[in-house]
């Protein structure tokens, strides 16, 4: 849920951002650019949800799949697979001969030799049955409270330069704490992360915004 939260909040800054941006070069009005922006965010949102539940029931769906194929092979080629759960073991070292009590208790075991198959041969953990729809609701929410942030100095201010100024301070400190959280998260350098997220952020709202000033 970290993960998908992180995806999540990390694009409904950026994109939203760099859409305001953009139309602050092109346009005279804070009531376009909030109303492009939240037509975005809503359009964004639904966009990341529905992207994360397909990849949630994918994983749901692969997992059954090659469940269903190891549950054949221990059926009818168990002598193969039996070579497979020794080499698995000769990575750490062990002989066919150290490993020949394993062997027979999982001949004896077929589901759990199906489990130890799945987990260590392919790598492959037993998806959450709601991973699909956490994954869409997490995602979809933060990417819908990630663009309101961007939005909100066009809201409460009255022109759209200090509404664009706003927005890349406010903006862009949200960037840094979202990257310095995502760094302590997957276990990279925090201040780092916050400074390549804000980047990342910056970068895509400058673009915007001199392209749009140089086609209008």
């Amino acid at each position: 849920m970290v993960r998908d939260a992180v995806l999540g909040m990390s694009d409904g800054l950026t994109v939203p951002f760099a859409l305001a941006a953009g139309l602050s070069g092109a346009v005279a009005s804070s009531r376009l650019v909030v109303t492009a922006g939240l037509a975005e965010i809503v359009a964004g949102a639904i966009s990341m949800g529905l992207g994360g539940y397909l990849a949630g029931r994918g994983e749901i769906e692969h997992y059954a799949s090659e469940r269903r194929r190891e549950a054949r092979e221990v059926k009818d080629i168990p002598e193969e697979e039996e070579d497979e759960v020794a080499a698995v073991f000769a990575g750490y070292g062990l002989t066919r001969e150290d490993v020949a009590p394993v062997l027979k208790a999982l001949r004896a075991r077929p589901e759990a030799w199906v489990d130890f198959m799945m987990r260590f041969e392919l790598g492959l953990d037993e998806p959450n049955p709601r991973r699909a729809v956490t994954a869409a609701l997490t995602i979809g929410v933060a990417y819908a409270l990630g663009g309101l942030v961007p939005l909100a100095p066009y809201v409460l201010t009255a022109g759209i330069d200090s509404g664009l100024r706003g927005s890349i301070v406010v903006t862009s400190i949200a960037l840094a704490v979202l990257g310095y959280v995502k760094g302590r998260f997957t276990g990279s350098a925090p201040i780092r992360s916050a400074v390549q997220t804000l980047v990342i952020g910056a970068i895509a709202a400058a673009t915007a915004f001199f392209l749009a000033r140089a086609i209008t």
